[in-house]
Parts: C-alpha cells; sequence; structure tokens
C-alpha cells in the first residue's frame, strides 16, 4: 500500500514522495486509515516504525489550519518532542498548518508568543504543565490528543503529570497512543481515556535475522574500555552508539574516547538542550562516527545508519536492552550489539535473557593494546599518593579467577 492509495490531501503524499516515502509501513497501514475515520487507536510500534507520520498526516488531514490550537501531543524527551514537531511541519507547510515545540531547559517566553498562532503543539508533560499554570495555553479547541512513547513516559515518571494533563483536554476529542509495549498500566490509561479504542499490534522494527548480538566476557575490569577501543577501530566499518549507564560515565568515556583519536560526541540528560541536538545533528550528519549516550537516547530517536551497538553498562532490565539493540538493523539494513560484561555485570545479564530469551552469543576475546582510561583525581588525604591513569590489562589476557558464566557460545 502506498501513500497515494490514502485519502489524503495530493500534496500530502507528493511530500512523502519528495521524503523518499513510497509504500506504507506496517503500523502506517493499519492505523491510518482508523485514525482518518476518527476512531482512537492504540499502536504498539517502536521508534522508527514510522509511527510520527502514522498519526501526523491524518491530524493534518482533518484539521482546519488558523482555527487555534487543535492537536496536542505529549511526548517523553525533549529530542522526541523536536523530531515529531519537524514531522507536522514538514507536511503541515502545503496546508500552512502551524506546529512548535514547549519543552523545558529553554526560554518560556518564545514558547508563549509562538502557543498563541499554533495549530499544533508538541510537548513534554513538565513544561506543557508550566503553560497551564501561567495561563499561557488552552486546551479549549483541540481536538486529537497523542501520547506518544507512552511506556516511556510512565517508566520516567510522568504519569501523574500526564493524567493532570488529560483531565484539561475536552473529552470530545480523538485519543491516539503509541507505544513499544502494552502493559497492565497502558491497559488502565486506556480504559479510563479512550473511547472503543482499536488495538494495533505490530511486529518489532528489529530483524532478528539482520542483528547479530554478542558479549565479551571480560575478567578484568580494566581491559573493558581497551577493548571498547579496539572495537570501535577495527570492528566498526559505520556509526555507532555506546550506551552508559550515567551521565558522569557518559562524558568520561566519550572524553576518553577522544584522547585516543576517536571521534565521539556524547548525550545525556545532564547537557543543555542545545548541546544535546548539536551532537545528536552530528551523528545524524555523519560529523561524528560515535555517540555515547545514556539511555535518553535509548527511546524516541530515529538515528538511521547505525551499525553498531556497545553496551558499555548492561542495562537494568530486558526491555530496556531491547530499546537499546533497535537503534540499529532497521529498513533491511544488517546490525551489531555488542555487550562488555564484567564481573558485577553476569547477574544482570542472565535475567536479561531470561525475561527476553535472546539469541546472544559469546565473541572470542581479540588481542587488543593497552590505553588508559583516566578519571578526574579525587582530593587526597595527607600522605596518600597521587592518582594514575588506568590501563587496560596485558592483551585483552584478564588477571584473577574466571567468573562462570552459563551463556551461548
Amino acid at each position: 500500500m502506498k501513500f497515494s492509495d490514502l485519502r489524503i490531501k495530493s500534496s500530502f503524499s507528493e511530500t512523502a514522495s519528495r521524503m523518499g516515502f513510497e509504500d506504507l509501513t506496517y503500523i502506517q497501514q493499519r492505523t491510518m486509515p482508523l485514525i482518518l475515520e476518527g476512531k482512537d487507536v492504540v499502536g504498539q510500534a517502536e521508534t522508527g516504525s514510522g509511527k510520527t507520520i502514522a498519526f501526523a498526516l491524518p491530524i493534518l488531514e482533518k484539521m482546519t489550519p488558523g482555527k487555534g490550537l487543535q492537536a496536542l501531543v505529549l511526548t517523553p524527551t525533549r529530542e522526541l518532542c523536536v523530531q515529531v514537531t519537524d514531522v507536522f511541519r514538514d507536511f503541515g507547510k502545503a496546508v500552512g498548518a502551524k506546529a512548535i515545540s514547549v519543552y523545558g531547559g529553554v526560554g518560556i517566553e518564545p514558547q508563549i508568543n509562538n502557543i498563541r498562532t499554533a495549530d499544533v503543539v508538541v510537548g513534554t508533560p513538565g513544561r506543557i504543565l508550566d503553560h497551564l499554570s501561567r495561563g499561557t495555553i488552552s486546551f479549549r479547541d483541540v481536538r486529537f490528543l497523542v501520547l506518544d512513547e507512552t511506556d516511556r513516559m510512565l517508566d520516567m515518571g510522568f504519569i501523574d503529570d500526564v493524567e493532570r494533563i488529560i483531565r484539561q483536554v475536552p473529552r470530545d476529542r480523538q485519543t491516539l497512543m503509541f507505544s513499544a509495549t502494552v502493559s497492565f498500566e497502558i491497559e488502565d490509561i486506556m480504559k479510563r481515556h479512550l473511547r472503543n479504542p482499536v488495538i494495533i499490534y505490530t511486529r518489532s522494527q528489529v530483524d532478528a535475522k539482520k542483528l547479530r548480538q554478542y558479549y565479551y566476557d571480560i575478567h578484568y575490569q580494566g581491559d573493558k574500555f581497551p577493548l571498547l577501543v579496539h572495537l570501535l577501530r577495527n570492528a566498526t566499518p559505520g556509526l555507532a552508539i555506546v550506551f552508559c549507564g550515567t551521565k558522569d560515565e557518559t562524558s568520561l568515556v566519550a572524553k576518553n574516547l577522544r584522547k585516543q583519536g576517536i571521534d565521539a560526541q556524547e548525550i545525556h540528560g545532564g547537557m543543555s538542550q542545545n548541546m544535546r541536538e548539536e551532537s545528536l545533528g552530528m551523528l545524524k550528519n555523519e560529523k561524528t562516527d560515535v555517540l555515547v549516550a545514556t539511555d535518553v537516547a535509548a527511546r524516541g530517536l530515529d538515528i538511521k545508519n547505525v551499525t553498531h551497538i556497545y553496551n558499555y553498562d548492561v542495562p537494568n532490565t530486558g526491555k530496556e536492552y531491547i530499546h537499546r539493540i533497535g537503534r540499529t538493523a532497521r529498513a533491511g539494513e544488517n546490525g551489531t550489539a555488542v555487550t562488555l560484561l564484567t564481573n558485577r555485570d553476569h547477574d544482570s545479564f542472565r535475567r536479561i535473557n531470561r525475561e527476553e530469551e535472546l539469541d546472544i552469543v559469546q565473541a572470542p576475546m581479540p588481542y587488543f593494546k593497552r590505553v588508559p582510561f583516566e578519571r578526574p583525581q579525587r582530593r587526597r588525604s595527607f600522605g596518600s599518593r597521587p592518582g594514575r591513569p588506568r590501563y587496560g590489562s596485558r592483551g585483552g589476557r584478564g588477571s584473577g579467577p574466571r567468573p562462570r558464566f552459563r551463556g551461548r557460545r
């Protein structure tokens, strides 16, 4: 099925063609006709499935630009907020529809001015509530409400904020929900706020035949960074995302990679919005080779041409693992996901394997050079020795007892 087969304005299908979209994705085929009919829809779909176009085009088709704020889209992160806004803008130009982003971390005054003439507002829950409390936004004319990445908003603790916002939107509306998973909590929201919704389940966008998953059993903690450097230099022909557990570790890993001559940028919640957008833009435009990120980048970002995912720190849950590796092996392309296991990671990794029944095989340890991993020096008490850079061990041959891990080999 093609965009031209839909009952939408020809300008929308022409825009899709110019952007390189001809055939509808699975989620688009299943949801767009229903949304055009006015039904409430729940779509189980991940980032990269084409879900943004799936709800943006029908909303633009059904609204009348210039009649006030008619569509509200809630997103969990600033990055996704900008991404969704861009889709509305790309397709809305042809009909004169104005879409704006509303999120925190930037000045609120320009947002206040833009809201007055907006047809579509895409925002994060916290900043939307801020505008509501100030009286700088009104939902009286809103006909379309979209909850995007709903499960992520729940994970981030936004459920109360989302509920407060929904209560301010007119009941006589069309409500659309998109989520990577449909949990009991998601079903509870459906029962309270949607009218006879049609639920569309889709397949994962990660093609198991195209995605290779490996782990390295690292015996000595100090070997982890040198191994990552070796793999990035010798086994990563395309773009890579390296996931770390904390924003401090993210910054340290990116800084040390740059010292090793690897072109790496970072993204985490402690950065300003402009810096985050700059890092993402450099990776998307292939002006950098590696993005080091916390899980803020695992959801809501559609970054094309990523060939490798590295789990420098093992995630806590199988769901987060799936979201991370879902950044690669897209649109028929091959991808590789690599997890670096140290002694402290094995319990979490076993749990992830049990939860998701993943086919992750052990990779043989290569020979790699020792390189330093420098951490900021802490204040020294009287008589302590000055800090030194930490080095990897001898070519990947770790010391100490070998941890036992029963995985696929």
